[in-house]
């Protein structure tokens, strides 16, 4: 039963990040593209760690996983997107971030998440503080440098974007009230 909620919160997980990071295919099947991106993204994710009730892949391996956007996803993919009105060379400009960036991202995000594991694995080994602080370290660095990246991928899609355009965006970013 607790692996069977493990595979389902994974499953949850990898649904949201496939959301965010869906491949438009312009030639071909969109559906068998997402499919692909959905299988490959759960392979390179893998297990959750000991103590993970879920996870994100690879949005919770960011420093700050919540409160920023990925604005490639909303541009691209959000269901109001079509209000925006790019232009052909606004979404290939996107779209070229896209393929830029999420490979790097997925790529980070692993990398911290294996030594998220490992650290939790040196916790249940009966480490120190001491011994388990390195770790630490590294993974906070690695958690910032992924949220820079994020950081200059957000700034890449505003100087694609006009002014209206952004505004616009950012108001797809925010959550429904409740």
């Amino acid at each position: 039963m607790k692996n069977s909620s493990k595979k389902l919160a994974l499953l949850s997980s990898i649904l949201a990040a496939t959301l965010a990071f869906s491949p438009i295919s312009i030639a071909g099947d969109p559906d068998k593209t997402r499919a692909d991106f959905k299988a490959k993204l759960s392979k390179m994710a893998g297990d959750l760690g000991p103590f993970a009730r879920s996870e994100d892949f690879p949005k919770s391996y960011f420093l700050i996983p919540q409160n920023l956007p990925f604005m490639v996803g909303l541009s691209l993919h959000h269901p109001m997107s079509k209000s925006l009105k790019l232009s052909n060379e606004q979404k290939a400009g996107i779209k070229k971030i896209k393929e830029s960036t999420v490979p790097v991202v997925a790529k980070a995000g692993k990398e911290i998440k294996d030594l998220e594991v490992s650290l939790a694995q040196k916790f249940i080994d009966g480490a120190t503080v001491s011994d388990m602080e390195k770790l630490v370290d590294e993974i906070s660095a690695l958690r910032t440098d992924l949220t820079k990246k994020h950081l200059v991928c957000i700034d890449q899609v505003r100087t694609i974007l006009t002014p209206e355009q952004f505004k616009t965006l950012q108001g797809y970013a925010r959550p429904k009230s409740k």
